[in-house]
C-alpha cells in the first residue's frame, strides 16, 4: 500500500514552484524519468521561462536525441538540443582510462551546460534530484555510498549556495517519480 498520491504531489509541486521561481530557469534534460518529471512540473508552473537543455555528446544511442526532443515537445516543454559531439570527441581523443574518461565527460558536460545557461540567462537551476541521490552521496553524518552527478559539482554548488537550485523531486523515491510521470 502506497501513501504517495501522485496527483496531490503534482498539484503541490506546481504551486510551490510558482512561488519559488522568479525568472528564467534551466534544467539538464537527459530524457530519463527524474529530469523529465522535474522539467514538466516546472514547465507547468512557469511555462517558457524554463529551458530544458539536452546535451548530445555524440555517444548517444541511435535516435536518442531525436526521441528526447520529440518527447519534450509532446510534453510541451521548452527545450534545446545542443550538439556538442565534436567537443566530446576531441576531449576524449586518446584517453583510455575509464575514470579519466568519466571526469572529462563530466567536466565537458558542465561547461556546455554552463555556457547554454549563460546564453539563456538562466537564474535558477532545476534538477531532477530524487531522495536516493542526496542520501547516497553522503554529507553531514551520512557516509558516501556512491557519488551522484547532480551532487557536489562547483557550478551546482555555487548555485545552491546562492539559493538558486530547485529540486521538485528531492524528497521522493524512484517508484514515486514513476507514479508522478504516469
Amino acid at each position: 500500500m502506497s501513501f504517495f498520491d501522485p496527483a496531490k504531489f503534482t498539484e503541490e509541486a506546481i504551486a510551490s514552484l510558482k512561488k519559488q521561481l522568479s525568472g528564467k530557469s534551466i534544467i539538464a534534460a537527459s530524457g530519463g524519468v527524474d529530469s523529465t518529471v522535474a522539467a514538466v512540473l516546472v514547465s507547468k508552473a512557469v511555462g517558457n521561462e524554463l529551458l530544458a537543455i539536452y546535451v548530445d555528446t555524440g555517444y548517444m544511442r541511435l535516435g536518442e536525441s531525436e526521441f528526447v526532443s520529440s518527447m519534450l515537445n509532446d510534453l510541451g516543454v521548452n527545450h534545446k538540443v545542443v550538439d556538442a559531439s565534436e567537443r566530446f570527441y576531441e576531449g576524449l581523443k586518446g584517453i583510455i582510462d575509464p575514470e579519466e574518461k568519466r571526469k572529462i565527460i563530466g567536466e565537458l558536460f558542465i561547461r556546455v551546460f554552463e555556457e547554454e545557461s549563460k546564453k539563456y540567462g538562466g537564474k535558477f537551476l532545476v534538477q531532477g534530484t530524487i531522495a536516493p541521490d542526496w542520501i547516497e552521496s553522503g554529507g553531514g553524518m551520512r557516509d558516501t555510498i556512491k557519488s551522484h552527478h547532480n551532487v557536489g559539482c562547483k557550478f551546482i554548488d555555487d548555485l545552491k549556495n546562492s539559493g538558486r537550485v530547485v529540486e521538485p523531486n528531492r524528497f521522493i523515491f524512484k517508484d514515486e517519480v514513476r507514479a508522478a510521470a504516469r
